[in-house]
């Protein structure tokens, strides 16, 4: 539903969030008096606040209780009521600078000392992927014969990783056995126009290689070639449960959102035991999104399909090598957090990861 909002309704909405991400207490009309110069009187902001209550966007959590925001209040807050803090921006860019060696760390070290870094200037779980290999670009592929009419598959990825897969290789007619000094001539010319089309691109872009423009000679390697690349992407490179990076935890499970152990067991089992969920969330629908172009992707409450996450706010972003995305970076935690800390800190992030990657 649309909710078009007046200038005084806007105004008194957005204090009531933000006294309310501030104190974690339901907002009467006499705390945002005191806090806030909205230049109306207290009776004026209680009719508002019932007005915005009738909208959906904030509601009493009992009679005598002030006033909270809903779902949709936090949407419309994030949408149209807020800036993200350059302030912030500036500074985890210039916090991940400093704190994280490239030259002297491993990959895996680097994101969890940005998903660290994440989690202390947002105050949220900190969530980090690892690069996905099947995004990652390629460096180098050969084709080897192991024996004869066994042929194995080589791809090295710019990161350095290697990866095979073994396959059969049929004669080109059934009375002929294949010379294994001719094979081996042939795998260095299929190997050769490979590397030629495909060195620098993606393994998620292998099967658009245009395989007529292999010689006739060669055309017998197409489709086993093209079967074979398509099932080592599949296989090899599918998320792993530990490709997220999460650091955070513990800080932000004292929040009073999660005071009930029940919620507090979801939400850690699903980060411990359930990653490959979380992963095709933060990953596959941030591109998704930013297809349409959010830059941050901000998913509140219900928004979240996940059950055990459906109380809490997920924020994240891709990074990416040129156009490719490469990973996601989020933080996650309760509706009530600060979202334009939050957002900037996803939003720097990202943007200091693709530049570091690129």
């Amino acid at each position: 539903m649309q909710v078009q909002l007046t200038n005084r309704q806007q105004h008194i909405l957005w204090a009531t969030v933000r006294h309310y991400i501030a104190t974690a207490e339901p907002v009467g009309s006499k705390a945002l008096i005191e806090e806030y110069d909205l230049g109306v009187s207290s009776a004026t902001i209680r009719n508002v606040m019932g007005v915005l209550e009738k909208s959906g966007l904030l509601y009493q959590p009992h009679t005598s209780a002030g006033r909270i925001p809903s779902d949709s209040g936090y949407r419309i807050y994030v949408d149209q009521l807020i800036t993200p803090s350059e302030t912030l921006a500036r500074e985890v860019e210039l916090a991940l600078q400093q704190r994280l060696h490239w030259e002297d760390w491993s990959l895996e070290a680097i994101l969890q000392g940005a998903a660290q870094i994440l989690a202390s200037l947002s105050g949220c779980i900190g969530l980090i992927t690892m690069p996905q290999t099947s995004t990652a670009m390629l460096r180098h592929l050969q084709l080897v014969q192991i024996e004869t009419g066994r042929i194995m598959l080589i791809v090295v990825t710019e990161a350095y990783e290697t990866h095979s897969r073994l396959m059969e290789l049929k004669p080109a007619s059934p009375e002929t056995q294949p010379d294994p000094e001719v094979i081996d001539r042939e795998l260095q010319i299929v190997s050769n126009f490979l590397n030629s089309h495909l060195r620098g691109r993606s393994l998620l872009e292998l099967s658009s290689l245009d395989w007529s423009q292999l010689d006739q000679d060669f055309q017998r390697y197409a489709e086993f070639l093209k079967n074979s690349i398509m099932e080592l992407t599949r296989r090899t490179f599918a998320p792993a449960a530990t490709q997220i990076m999460v650091r955070g935890v513990a800080e932000v499970l004292r929040q009073p959102e999660f005071s009930q152990l029940q919620q507090v067991q979801t939400i850690i089992h699903l980060l411990e035991e359930e990653q490959d969920q979380l992963w095709r969330l933060i990953f596959e629908a941030t591109e998704a999104e930013e297809l349409k172009k959010p830059r941050v992707t901000v998913r509140i409450g219900a928004e979240n399909p996940l059950e055990p996450i459906r109380t809490c706010t997920l924020i994240s972003s891709t990074y990416r090598r040129g156009a490719v995305p490469l990973g996601s970076v989020g933080v996650l935690g309760p509706t009530r957090l600060d979202y334009e800390s939050a957002i900037a800190v996803v939003a720097a992030a990202s943007e200091y990861l693709s530049e570091a990657f690129s």
